[in-house]
């Protein structure tokens, strides 16, 4: 089964590291699986998402940046909404 849950950020950046313990708490709850990206290693997404990071993809659609409202991505997980 394909992870839900795509982060995308890089190295060094605290918000991204706050992005990852909230999508981390979700995942413990919900198992949907999770990836995890960085711009340094794509340059595809640093083109798209350097000024947005962390940026958290659910089902491979852009779900929120910068900060992750853990309520709505649970939502966004349990009911399909976005």
């Amino acid at each position: 089964m394909p992870a839900r849950i795509t982060v995308i950020g890089k190295p060094s950046c605290h918000l991204c590291d706050l992005a990852k313990e909230v999508v981390d708490r979700v995942d413990a709850d919900l198992h949907v699986g999770v990836e995890v990206l960085s711009i340094d290693d794509d340059d595809a997404l640093r083109e798209k998402y350097w000024e947005q990071i962390p940026v958290i993809l659910v089902d491979g659609r852009q779900h929120t940046f910068w900060r992750v409202d853990e309520a709505r991505l649970r939502a966004a997980l349990t009911t399909g909404s976005r």
